[in-house]
C-alpha cells in the first residue's frame, strides 16, 4: 500500500496538469469491463483523464434493464448515453476472468452468496470449447456478446442506435499478452485490433 500512498501525496504537486478537468467532461466512449485488478481501461486505451466513462463490475455483467428497479450499473450507462453522449460503448472481457471462469466450471459460490447472486445476471451461460483452458477465452468473448446483446435491451441505447448516434463494440483483452481483439460482426470472430 505505501508506494500508491506515495504516489497520491505526489500526484496533485501539479494542478497545471488538471485544472482543465474542473470544466466537466467529455468522454466520448463508455468502457465497460470487468473489476479485475489487471484491467486498466486507460493502459489499456492509453486514455487521458476525461476521455473515457467507467462502468467496471464483477465479470463484466450487464444486469437486465428492469423498469422501477434501478441498478447502478443502469444508472451509469443511461448517464453515458443521455447526458454525455457517448458515440461508442465498449464491453471488454478478458483471459482469466474469475467470474466466466466459475460460471464455466459451475463452481460452488455458496460461500460467497453476494457473488453467486451477481452472477446469475450474467445472461446465459457462457460456453466454453475447452473447460479447462484457464484463459476461458471462448467463453469469455461469447459472455461480451451476451452482454452486448443485453445492453440492446436499455431504452436509451436502443434509441441511439436506431438514429445512429451509437456504437456498441465488443472487445477482448489478453492479461498474459496484452493484445486487444475486437468483435467484426461480418465474420463472427475476435481480430486483432
Amino acid at each position: 500500500m505505501q508506494p500508491l500512498i506515495d504516489n497520491a501525496r505526489t500526484f496533485g504537486q501539479r494542478p497545471e496538469e488538471f485544472a482543465k478537468l474542473a470544466e466537466g467532461q467529455s468522454p466520448q466512449v463508455l468502457f465497460i469491463t470487468c473489476s479485475d485488478s489487471r484491467v486498466v481501461p486507460a493502459l489499456i486505451t492509453g486514455a487521458r483523464p476525461g476521455e473515457l466513462f467507467e462502468l467496471r463490475t464483477a465479470g463484466n455483467i450487464v444486469p437486465p434493464y428492469t423498469i422501477g428497479r434501478p441498478t447502478g450499473e443502469a444508472a451509469t450507462i443511461e448517464y453515458a448515453v443521455e447526458v454525455l453522449g457517448v458515440q461508442d460503448v465498449v464491453v471488454c472481457g478478458h483471459s482469466h476472468c474469475g467470474a466466466v471462469g466459475a460460471l464455466v466450471r459451475g463452481d460452488d459460490l455458496d460461500a460467497v452468496p453476494a457473488v453467486r447472486d451477481w452472477l446469475a445476471h450474467a445472461a446465459d451461460d457462457p460456453a466454453a470449447e475447452d473447460p479447462a483452458d484457464p484463459t476461458v477465452a471462448g467463453a469469455v468473448q461469447n459472455h461480451v456478446l451476451a452482454q452486448l446483446l443485453r445492453l440492446r435491451s436499455y431504452p436509451c441505447v436502443e434509441k441511439r442506435l436506431a438514429d445512429g448516434r451509437l456504437r456498441l463494440r465488443g472487445w477482448y483483452y489478453e492479461v498474459h499478452t496484452g493484445a486487444v481483439r475486437e468483435h467484426r460482426a461480418d465474420t463472427d470472430t475476435f481480430e486483432a485490433l
